[in-house]
């Protein structure tokens, strides 16, 4: 199995200490404007110890996230990744997609750390393609389930207003339209995708990585035509970790606000779908900022007491934010390194 990690660029070239700053700083300010405003002397002392293992559960869960995730890429590496490098893999990525815009993502680094493991550039670019079809894919499947379940649950917060539905109306359109495209392109006409990357590396600022990509293109045609050629059950299984994967994503805030107090479980969980969804176009790096604003704005007036809601988005975001950036750095510091000490071997 050939290597083509010379043709893919550092990870240094798409991360950015500036980036990591603003999500890191906009986080922790918006974590504290929300404290500062809610908090209420002695609120400790009113939590109940019986409630506290929940939060034991939310870190079980948020591993689980990542086990489901390092078992979809190495499923569809055909095992070719071993479950370390998968695990690696996954943590890179969500570290990644944690500190850059939604613009970038985690993809790119999920590619380049593809490579690292072993893989060509064509088929680590086909694997990230499958997964991110696989969640729109999901997406698109529930999207009707918040509908219906807005006929029966207040799912929108009513403090979102007539803009804030009419924008996610906006976005369910958006993702269901995205996700036709992308199945069309990776499941039905994958030769549509080669057009498009050699299209795009037709433009002047580009083109003077054509010829290579042009190679890798035909390689990730290949490879999207074998996934396309798999038997059902590898798309459903495939699919079906994808899916444990969000679930464990959807239920963390859910979980975390039942450590604290009672609440509405099934409407919690209805409105973190809504806020997952919705944290998909938020433009800051890693979405910090805005996620803890819609937490407070979906699963705040949930809280029957206000001066929790700061305690609930500082423990979600430990647990699901700065915990994942702690591994996250380390995994990518491991592929920055193994980069560096290949280069020195060269020179």
């Amino acid at each position: 199995m050939s290597s083509s990690s010379e043709n893919i660029s550092s990870p240094l070239s798409f991360l950015s200490k500036r980036y990591f700053i603003i999500s890191v700083s906009l986080s922790l300010f918006t974590m504290a404007a929300v404290i500062y405003w809610t908090y209420t002397p002695g609120i400790l002392e009113d939590l109940k110890p019986k409630r506290l293992p929940g939060l034991f559960l939310a870190l079980v869960v948020s591993f689980l996230r990542v086990w489901f995730s390092a078992a979809k890429i190495r499923y569809l590496s055909e095992k070719m990744l071993s479950w370390i490098a998968s695990f690696r893999i996954v943590l890179a990525w969500d570290f990644t997609s944690a500190v850059t815009p939604s613009t970038i993502g985690g993809a790119p680094m999920a590619t380049y750390a593809m490579s690292k493991e072993g893989l060509n550039l064509g088929e680590s670019s086909a694997i990230v393609l499958y997964g991110v079809l696989l969640d729109q894919i999901w997406f698109a499947m529930a999207i009707p389930i918040l509908l219906i379940a807005g006929i029966y649950y207040e799912v929108v917060p009513p403090a979102i207003g007539l803009v804030g539905e009419a924008s996610m109306i906006t976005l369910y359109i958006a993702l269901l339209s995205y996700a036709g495209l992308l199945a069309y392109g990776v499941l039905v006409n994958p030769s549509a995708i080669k057009k498009v990357v050699n299209k795009i590396f037709k433009l002047p600022f580009l083109r003077r990585y054509s010829t290579r990509i042009e190679e890798e293109a035909e390689n990730l045609e290949d490879y999207a035509h074998s996934l396309k050629q798999k038997p059902a059950s590898f798309l459903v299984k495939t699919f079906l970790l994808s899916t444990g994967s969000w679930l464990c994503r959807i239920a963390l805030p859910t979980i975390v606000v039942l450590s604290l107090l009672p609440a509405p479980e099934v409407l919690s969980v209805l409105r973190s779908l809504a806020m997952n969804l919705a944290f998909l176009v938020v433009p800051t790096p890693g979405g910090s900022g805005g996620v803890e604003g819609l937490f407070v704005l979906f699963q705040g007036p949930l809280i029957s007491r206000a001066s929790f809601i700061g305690l609930a988005v500082f423990l979600w975001r430990i647990i699901s934010y700065y915990i994942s950036i702690g591994f996250g750095i380390m995994s990518t510091t491991w592929y920055i390194k193994k980069s560096v000490d290949k280069n020195q071997v060269a020179e």
